[in-house]
Order: structure tokens, then C-alpha cells, then sequence
């Protein structure tokens, strides 16, 4: 038996030398790699020997699929008697019941002049390829193989054009449905292009595939054959939803063969506005209940679980259960009820009520609202009079509240100064006369609180704080004397002498300023200053020291009069150790020559201290010199 492939001619008559051709594409493939010689059946492998053909024999796969679009390459393998030779192989397309020739093939291929000419071509192993396959390919091609001294053979392939569908677009419905709807409402449509054959559709919800089912989940599918001979094909999906159906996640799902399998893609999930009546309402308050004091804003939110939501109204109740319209304070759109800066008598019962416009339903909640308060704070002195400087009082701190209080006590400066209702100031000054503030908290509330300040007033005769005393002048300098003092009521100064005065007042101190000139009995006396009011009297001396000119004048000369010594003394030593100073026991020497001249300086010293002299006028000897010979002296100073 000879194996040929395709449209091959036979070695020796159609086909070139060395050529090979195999009965299927796994034998084509093994025989070409062992190189075998197609007329020694030996050569071959042991599977792939068979008996003697008695007649030609075409093998083709029953189904070749090929994407619309691309290249179809169709096989056809043969076999004829050992003795025997092929002379031709044609190609046939089936139109309906009717053969088309599309080529022949001898020595040379001839295409016939068809509808196909244009995209036909023959490959080496004579297979026949058709290029820019369209669905209108999907037919089926015979191949023919004619062998001298045989009876024709032939086989037939279905051709199966195919185009995967693109992604499909699903839209959900715009409107909303309703759970109260009669009738089933539009869920989503999902629309598939270009796709052959035709694909089918299925819906998933929540991941889950929908079955039809009665009065509860329908389909209607739709398809279009394009002039490209595509389908369009679309699926609408009706159901009755609920109001857990508002979380749900709807998309389809696009199902067509390839290659034998099943395969699908999935569009994006949508989701649908579902329409619901409301069935429970929720009152809340920002802050919370608790926590909510006098200045406040306060904002009621009344929350509904209905689709669309209801129109809200907000009410206050009033003396004989009657109700007071909150429409000018509410967002009715939104269910918001808005209270700024409450007070006590925010206090009270408020209600929310809506209307579904759908089912006229109306409902209803109530809710009670308490103002946290603290007023009529109200601080008390005792003695309520002024007290006198050293003295004592006591200050108490009341107030109205529902709730637990704190009181806490500070001085103008915001120091504090005690804790309670209560606080004892003992030896009170007038440095401690200032406003005083109580502070009343309530600790489960943040930021509750109210003040209330007091004035402690001091009352005593005056005090003087500072005084211009001792003061250093000199005579007839004219000076400011300086008397301060504190008191209350307010007190006056007065002066023991005679001067221009100047008065300043600060708060309870009063200082004074006299300006006066110096004189012997300002000197002698001082100034008295006299601070008085109707509670006692206080005076104190300013005390003046004269500074003479002359003071300094001794200082000087003294200072002068210890240098003068010191270098003297100096440069007798130094004559002395020089042996410049010759002295002798007889008593005085003259150390000085007969004429001096003008420019040379003499200084003579004396003193009333022997002892000191003596020790500073020795001999050469180290002797004393007797007292006598010391008591005048010359030192000449020339060179």
C-alpha cells in the first residue's frame, strides 16, 4: 500500500523526487523524521504498518474550527494499492445539496473561479487554506483523490466558524423598583455583540444563578443576526424584590462553546435603588443626653428605614398635652432638628413624625430631652460690713442644680485659694482686699459651670509702706521727700514744714511727694509725714543728713600726705644703703653744701615720734644716733 498526503502527486508520475506523505499528521510527522522510503513498507515502524489497500482511501477530522477572522487550513490524507498511482485531488465545497469545485490539482493547482478564488492557496503538503474565514464558511469541503485503474475516493470536514462574544453591558434600572409593585419590575438588561453562534445568557444575583420561577423571576431574550452575520443577542430580567434586595449585586453571565468546552464571561455586578416603606424610626441627640448643658447647641436626628426617605416633622410638648410645630427649626428633608444655645427651658418631651407618600403611613417617636442646669449661684460674706485690717471672714457659695456640685474658691489672680461651699480668710490685709470668685462645677457634666465673684472691702487706719528716710543732702539743695502709705478709707498726708506737694492715688495706696529747699532747721528738725482717717492716725520722721563739701576736701590731703612719707622714706633707705649718708656719733652733721642752688628741692621733715626717727637715722656703724642729733634734719636731694 502507498500513503500519501494532501494533494501530492505520487514519486515517479505527480510528485517530486523524494517526496513523502503520511495518512495522518502523526504519521506525516514520524515518517518524515526516520526518513523512511514510502515503497518499502518495511521501513516503517511496526505501528503504523497496515494491510494492503484494495482501493483509494481519503482520512479527514470530521470538525475543523477556525475564528471568524483568521486562516482555516483543511487536511486530506490518502491511501492507494501498492501498484497504483494518484493522478489528481480536488477540493469540493457542499452549497446546500449542490458540489462546488474550488480547485484541482495535477502537476499544477487550478482554481477555479468562485466566490473563493481570491482567499484560496495550497500548501506543499496540497492542504487547502481559506483566509478571512466569515460565518458563511461554516460548510462543509470534500476532498477527492482520483488514482488510474481505482475508483475514486473521498472524505468530507466540517468547517465551525466561531467568534467569542465581547464582554457583555448590563444596565440596571435608573428608576428604582419597588417591593410594592404589582407587577414584576424590570431588574437589569444585559446586551452581548458580536458573537457566532449564537451564546445564551443566564443571571446570577449575589453570585447565585437565577431560575425562572412563577410570579417571582422571569427572562426575555432577544437576538439580532448584524450584516456581518454576527448575533446580538440580549436577556431582561424581571423580578419582585424585598428590602434586603437594596444590598444586592445583580450581573450576567454570556455562555458559548469553543474547541468542544464551555467556556463564559461575566459583566460587572450592578445594583438596583430599592423602594421600601418605613417600618421602625430611631430618635437620637447630638450630644448625647447626658451630656447636654445650658449654651449648648443640640441637633435631634430622626432616623427612618424607608426608601425614600419619609417627610419628617418635629413637635415639643406643651401645657395640656398640647403640641408646639418645630417646622422653623427642622430639616424636613432630612429629618434634622436643630436647638441652639438651650437653656433650662429647652427642657421637655419632643417627637418625631413622618409620612410615606407612598403607603400615607405615618408614625411616631418620642423622646425626652434634659437641659443640665446650674443657676442662682449667689455668694455670701460674713460679717457683711467692712472688715477691719487683721480681722477674719467667712465666704459661703450656694447655687440651684438637679445635679451633684463642686465649689471651688480663687482670688483675683486665679489662684486657688480653697475647695467647698466654704473658705475662711483670716488676717485679712489690706493687700488682701480683691474680688474674690466661686466657681460651681458639676463633674458628670464637662464644661457645666458657673462664677460668681464677691468684693472684700478692709477697712483701717492708715499704714505707711515706704518713706524717703534716711535721706543725704546738702545745704540749701532743693530735694523731694517722699511719704507712701495704704488705708481705707482713703486717708489724707500731711507735712510738718512748709513745701509744694504732690499727691498720687493707686487703687488704697496714696503717696505723697513735698518738694522743699534745705535749710539749718530742716537739718536740725527733719520732715514729719501725717497720714490720718476716721479710723486712726500714722506719722513717721524723715531724717536729713547734711554732706559738707569739706569732708572730701580731707580725704584728699590725707591720702596726699601718706604718699609724700612713703616716697621719702624710700629714698633715704636707698642713700642709706648706698652709703651716700655719712653720720657720726658727735651728734649733728651738715649734710648740705655752703651755697644750694635754686633749682635743687629741700625738703625738711620733723616729726614728734623720736622712735621713728631713731630707727630710721642709723650709723654706718648700725648705732642709734642719740635723740638729741635727730630732732631737725637736712637732706640735700641734689644729684
Amino acid at each position: 500500500m502507498k500513503v500519501m498526503s494532501g494533494c501530492a502527486p505520487q514519486a515517479g508520475t505527480l510528485s517530486p523526487p523524494g517526496a513523502a506523505h503520511s495518512v495522518s499528521r502523526q504519521f506525516h510527522s514520524s515518517w518524515e523524521s526516520s526518513g523512511a522510503v514510502l515503497s518499502n513498507p518495511a521501513h516503517l515502524p511496526q505501528k503504523h504498518q497496515f494491510a494492503a489497500a484494495s482501493k483509494v482511501e481519503v482520512s479527514m477530522p470530521a470538525v475543523v474550527e477556525a475564528e471568524i477572522g483568521s486562516t482555516a487550513r483543511l487536511e486530506c490524507n490518502f491511501s492507494i494499492p501498492e501498484d497504483g498511482s494518484y493522478t489528481y485531488i480536488s477540493w469540493f465545497v457542499v452549497d446546500r445539496h449542490s458540489e462546488v469545485k474550488l480547485c484541482h490539482i495535477t502537476d499544477d493547482v487550478v482554481l477555479e473561479d468562485t466566490e473563493y478564488r481570491e482567499r484560496l492557496s495550497v500548501g506543499e503538503d496540497k492542504a487547502l487554506s481559506i483566509s478571512k474565514v466569515t460565518v458563511q464558511d461554516a460548510r462543509t469541503f470534500k476532498c477527492r483523490v482520483g488514482a488510474a485503474g481505482y475508483d475514486v475516493g473521498e472524505n468530507h470536514t466540517e468547517l465551525h466558524v466561531y467568534k467569542v462574544p465581547e464582554t457583555p453591558e448590563i444596565v440596571a434600572n435608573t428608576g428604582g423598583v419597588s417591593v410594592q409593585s404589582s407587577e414584576m419590575p424590570q431588574i437589569a438588561l444585559c446586551v452581548s455583540k458580536n458573537s457566532f453562534p449564537r451564546p445564551n445568557i443566564t443571571w446570577h444575583k449575589n453570585g447565585v444563578r437565577l431560575q425562572a420561577e412563577e410570579n417571582k423571576v422571569k427572562f426575555t431574550a432577544t437576538r439580532t443576526r448584524e450584516s456581518s452575520g454576527l448575533f446580538t443577542v440580549s436577556s431582561t430580567l424581571f423580578a419582585h424584590v424585598t428590602r434586603e434586595d437594596r444590598d444586592s449585586r445583580f450581573h450576567c453571565t454570556v455562555h458559548y462553546w469553543l474547541q468542544g468546552q464551555r467556556r463564559a464571561v461575566e459583566s460587572q455586578p450592578v445594583s438596583v435603588k430599592v423602594f421600601y416603606p418605613t417600618e421602625h424610626l430611631n430618635l437620637r441627640v447630638t450630644p448625647s443626653p447626658a451630656l447636654v448643658k445650658e449654651g449648648d447647641d443640640v441637633k435631634l436626628f430622626c432616623e427612618a428605614d424607608g426608601n425614600p426617605a419619609p417627610i419628617y416633622s418635629f413637635y415639643k410638648r406643651e401645657l395640656e398635652d398640647s403640641w408646639q410645630d418645630l417646622a422653623s427649626l427642622t430639616d424636613a428633608n432630612h429629618g434634622v432638628l436643630s436647638l441652639h444655645n438651650v437653656n433650662k427651658t429647652s427642657s421637655g418631651l419632643y417627637r418625631c413624625q413622618t409620612l410615606d407618600l407612598d403607603s400615607m403611613k405615618q408614625l411616631e417617636k418620642d423622646m425626652e430631652l434634659v437641659v443640665n442646669y446650674i443657676e442662682e449661684v449667689h455668694v455670701e460674706m460674713e460679717p457683711s460690713s467692712p472688715v477691719i485690717e487683721g480681722g477674719s471672714v467667712k465666704l459661703s457659695c450656694d447655687a440651684d442644680s438637679p445635679l451633684a456640685l463642686e465649689y471651688q474658691w480663687s482670688d483675683a489672680k486665679g489662684k486657688k485659694i480653697g475647695q467647698g461651699n466654704q473658705v475662711l480668710l483670716n488676717n485679712v490685709t489690706f493687700e488682701t482686699s480683691s474680688n474674690f470668685s466661686c466657681k460651681v462645677m458639676a463633674p458628670s457634666v464637662p464644661g457645666l459651670e458657673q462664677s460668681k465673684q464677691v468684693a472684700v472691702a478692709v477697712q483701717g487706719k492708715p499704714r505707711i509702706v515706704s518713706i524717703s528716710s534716711p535721706l543725704y543732702v546738702r545745704h540749701d539743695q532743693v530735694v523731694n521727700l517722699t511719704c507712701k502709705a495704704i488705708a481705707f478709707p482713703r486717708p489724707s498726708v500731711h507735712w510738718s514744714i512748709n513745701g509744694t506737694a504732690h499727691e498720687y492715688i493707686e487703687n488704697q495706696h496714696i503717696a505723697s511727694n513735698l518738694t522743699v529747699r534745705v535749710n539749718r532747721d530742716l537739718l536740725q528738725a527733719g520732715a514729719m509725714c501725717r497720714v490720718s482717717n476716721e479710723l486712726g492716725i500714722s506719722e513717721e520722721r524723715i531724717q536729713l543728713l547734711e554732706t559738707p563739701e569739706s569732708k572730701g576736701v580731707i580725704i584728699v590731703a590725707i591720702i596726699v600726705s601718706i604718699l609724700v612719707v612713703a616716697v621719702l622714706g624710700a629714698v633715704i633707705y636707698f642713700l642709706h644703703k648706698k652709703g651716700k649718708l655719712p653720720c657720726g656719733r658727735a651728734g649733728k652733721q651738715d649734710i648740705t653744701k655752703p651755697e644750694a642752688r635754686k633749682d635743687k628741692i629741700v625738703v625738711d621733715v620733723k616729726s614728734d615720734k623720736l622712735s621713728e626717727e631713731a630707727g630710721l637715722l642709723q650709723g654706718a656703724n648700725g648705732e642709734k644716733r642719740p635723740a638729741a642729733d635727730q630732732s631737725e634734719k637736712y637732706i640735700d636731694l641734689r644729684n
